[in-house]
């Protein structure tokens, strides 16, 4: 199949196509496989890998994977090239296996550096170690592993992405690769390599061999200094000689000016400048001074390290007098969130990023590796040098541990000491790491289906993916447009940002536009999804109001969520959430797509007690029966609670714009005819049997605590603890004391209060879990209570600077059956942003209700 312009045209309208040449998109594009623009031929791939979805004859169940991951980076595929975020491929084939079948498809609409495909071929061909391993973790949790490579179809709004993704993806001949790689590098070290000398001194003497020439080594790295002006006598500072201990390996925060002794900071200095004519821009450009101060070099088999000399200085001066017979980007530094730092120093071009000798070689091998005749080897070579690419530029900072260096992650910050390694040096490295990579992956022998556009309006078939796995944005956390745009300066093919799914201020895209643009992608991903199937995405929360966004947005596209835990990271092991509050940790959401008869009936049923427990008895099915700690003791699966089931049922009615036909005191009782309760979670009749025989044969886990911060996440805690035992208030305040950490604007009623409104005493003074009758005369009580302080915030007037969380909700919900959207919206407008962002009941509420609104 054939990309060309006509082509082109007929899916230049979809939105993300990417900003480029046609003729650059398809240089870079390998169809039908990869297209670095939206693919043509996605049908084509479903056609003849996928399997039609048949709802009657469909037998599929999964529980959602609880198990814990810990899967090291130090791996030839994760290493092969950097990028922002990445998910090692051994953790995502352990998600994969358990929730499909060999043959099946697997879709990432976020996909970076393709890991989701690599994971998916790689679990037709593991390595035997990996192979033994995986098979007894799913021995042990009761699962047949059923090993043979799944197919994967990757999307990514960067071109950038897509093009590692494709490269990860796609087989070569290591062999040949390491033929042509080497050839090229020796071709240009033959032209360039001169660039790269330096005497061998020892003591600023020039050292000679046996024949009395002068010894020669090859330049490792050269390390380059920021130079400031001393505020107090105009001198010009180098920083390296002044502020760095070199015994120690330490900048100092104070030092003295070597010129008059004056105590200075980096931060009482002003920069010092050099002006000159930019020939390859025809501009004069001014930028911030580096000047070399440090040789790290080879000669006759050893390390030396040297100052450089005038021989250096003056190589460096001839080199940058002459003009590169090559093309390399120049493209100007576009306004960012992230851009600002180099463009602040005088960084305004791609090619700035660079010291002249770098980008004479890399641009020199670009050269080379397009005129081969293998385009496949033109791809791998040029993913080669793509992967090079920050760590010879002036991104790559130097750091005193072994000489060791790397861009400071998530930012194009440049740093004070740059380490500018030697492209020779370098790219041979990367070579052996992507050979190493190739080696691995030579039995991944067919291609997955890539393609680069926004994930929200792809021409995948509805109902088609039997598998999604993807990590998406992390709100403000990374700015992918403007990190890569090095990248694809190079390949000549830029990200279209204008529907990138972040917080980003230059672009003028805040929560709302991000929850917004997520809310569409996991709508596209529920349309693509079969139904009964699963959904498990990664994220790294650095905000609750963002953790709270990802949510919603999922909520909002159809799913059901029916597990989420968090990544302890030093021990390697997930946690249940019990709290809306993230905590800036790795988060594992497990959402699925309900079935279509399933949606149906319940629509037709909306509005009655019916079509309440039919929800409730289809999440249960989803939910996991039998969770272990790491201690090997069951753990209390926290969406089987009362109050989770609840909060479920609730959330699945406002997404859909119905009215909850039942309060919580109805619900709890409802509960306790419908299903069957064990350790205060609810089964189903074909599941409590699988946990009873479990429970006899192990320890409960005593360890279910978690941050109380409000009036519900402290019910929730009272009842996991008077579930083990009657206890006084005595017994219970120390302990609630300890997990207490109240939220702002929370007005948390006392202890007492909520022991009073909620639980029982019996006559020696020790509260307990009321039984299903009495606790709903209980629940009717407090919701007055809640109701009539809702009513109160309702009437006032101006900012709620301090409330009641649990009446906001308890009101949000009447108003809500009252189709009384105006109040939620005025009574939303006065509550703190914060609260609105971070309390996902609340923000459901608000959202929903300004939606039918129509604002």
């Amino acid at each position: 199949m054939e990309l060309t312009k006509e082509v082109l045209d007929k899916v230049r309208h979809i939105e993300g196509f990417p900003i480029g040449r046609d003729e650059d998109i398809i240089a870079i594009s390998d169809p039908p496989y990869y297209t670095a623009c939206p693919n043509p031929f996605i049908d084509e791939f479903i056609e003849r890998y996928g399997r039609p979805y048949d709802e009657e004859n469909d037998s599929y169940h999964r529980e959602p994977f609880t198990a814990d991951i810990s899967e090291g980076k130090n791996d030839p595929i994760y290493n092969a090239h950097s990028y922002h975020t990445k998910v090692p491929h051994k953790a995502i084939m352990r998600y994969i296996l358990h929730y499909t079948e060999p043959g099946d498809i697997v879709f990432d609409g976020f996909c970076g550096t393709g890991m989701t495909g690599v994971a998916a071929q790689t679990c037709g061909n593991p390595d035997p170690e990996f192979k033994l391993k995986v098979e007894n973790e799913m021995k042990a949790r009761g699962e047949e592993v059923k090993w043979g490579a799944r197919r994967a179809i990757l999307c990514d709004l960067s071109p950038a992405a897509t093009f590692i993704a494709y490269n990860y993806n796609s087989p070569v001949n290591a062999a040949e690769f390491e033929k042509e790689a080497k050839r090229i590098l020796d071709e240009v070290e033959k032209e360039c390599g001169w660039m790269y000398e330096t005497y061998h001194t020892i003591d600023g003497e020039i050292q000679n061999d046996v024949k009395g020439m002068p010894i020669k080594g090859r330049i490792n790295y050269t390390v380059w200094s920021d130079v400031f002006v001393c505020p107090s006598c105009s001198e010009e500072v180098v920083f390296w000689d002044a502020a760095v201990d070199k015994e120690s390996g330490k900048v100092l925060d104070e030092f003295e000016c070597p010129h008059c002794g004056a105590s200075l900071s980096k931060g009482k200095m002003e920069r010092a400048w050099r002006t000159y004519y930019d020939k390859a821009i025809g501009e004069t450009v001014r930028q911030a001074k580096q000047v070399p101060v440090l040789i790290n070099y080879t000669a006759m088999g050893r390390r030396y390290e040297k100052k450089p000399d005038a021989y250096d200085l003056e190589l460096i001066d001839r080199i940058e007098g002459m003009d590169i017979p090559y093309w390399y980007p120049t493209d100007k530094i576009p306004k960012g969130d992230k851009t600002g730092e180099p463009l602040r120093i005088g960084i305004t071009h791609v090619h700035h990023f660079y010291t002249k000798r770098n980008l004479w070689v890399l641009s020199a091998l670009y050269e080379k590796a397009k005129q081969i005749n293998d385009d496949n080897i033109i791809s791998k070579l040029i993913w080669l040098l793509n992967s090079s690419q920050e760590r010879t530029s002036v991104l790559n900072r130097y750091l005193f541990d072994r000489g060791g260096g790397g861009k400071v992650s998530g930012t194009l910050y440049i740093p004070s000491l740059v380490k500018e390694n030697s492209v020779f040096h370098h790219v041979n490295h990367r070579k052996d790491l992507i050979i190493s990579c190739l080696n691995v992956s030579k039995k991944n022998n067919f291609h997955n289906c890539i393609f680069t556009q926004a994930c929200f309006n792809t021409t995948i078939p509805s109902n088609s993916i039997d598998y999604i796995f993807t990590v998406p944005p992390f709100g403000d956390n990374l700015m992918y447009s403007e990190l890569n745009f090095l990248w694809e300066a190079w390949l000549k093919v830029f990200t279209n940002n204008k529907q990138e799914a972040i917080i980003n201020r230059v672009q003028g895209k805040g929560l709302h536009e991000y929850q917004e643009l997520m809310e569409k992608c996991f709508a596209e991903m529920y349309r693509v999804l079969k139904p009964g199937r699963w959904m498990t995405v990664e994220f790294h929360n650095s905000k609750n109001s963002v953790w709270n966004a990802i949510q919603q947005a999922i909520l909002k596209a159809g799913f059901v969520i029916a597990d989420v835990r968090s990544l302890d990271k030093k021990q390697g092991s997930f946690n249940q959430v019990t709290t809306t509050t993230a905590m800036k940790k790795d988060m594992i959401i497990s959402a699925y797509k309900p079935r279509a008869s399933f949606v149906e009936g319940f629509l037709n049923k909306a509005g009655t007690e019916e079509a309440v427990w039919d929800y409730v008895r289809q999440h249960l099915e989803k939910l996991p029966v039998v969770v272990e700690t790491d201690k090997g003791e069951i753990d209390i699966v926290k969406e089987r609670t009362p109050q989770l089931l609840y909060d479920s049922m609730i959330k699945f009615h406002v997404m859909h714009g119905l009215a909850i036909p039942m309060g919580a005191a109805d619900f709890y009782a409802g509960l306790e005819k419908h299903f069957i309760e064990r350790d205060g979670m609810y089964f189903l009749p074909t599941q409590v049997s699988i946990y009873d025989r479990r429970r006899m044969m192990e320890n409960m886990s005593d360890q279910f605590s978690f941050l109380v911060s409000d009036e519900k996440t402290a019910i929730q805690w009272l009842l996991w603890e008077l579930s083990k035992s009657s206890q006084t208030y005595q017994d219970i305040e120390p302990k609630f004391l300890k997990a207490f950490h109240q939220a702002r604007h929370e007005s948390m009623p006392e202890l007492s209060e909520i022991l009073e409104e909620n639980f029982l005493k019996d006559e020696e003074g020790r509260w307990y879990i009321p039984d299903p009758n009495k606790k709903s005369d209980l629940e009717r009580l407090r919701e007055k209570t809640l109701l009539k302080q809702f009513e109160e915030y309702k009437n006032s007037r101006g900012r709620l600077k301090e409330f009641r969380s649990e009446a906001i909700r308890a009101g949000f919900k009447k108003c809500w059956g009252d189709k009384d959207y105006k109040t939620i919206a005025d009574i939303g407008d006065r509550l703190p942003s914060d609260i609105l962002e971070e309390d996902d009941v609340i923000m459901m509420y608000y959202d929903n209700a300004l939606t039918r609104l129509g604002q």
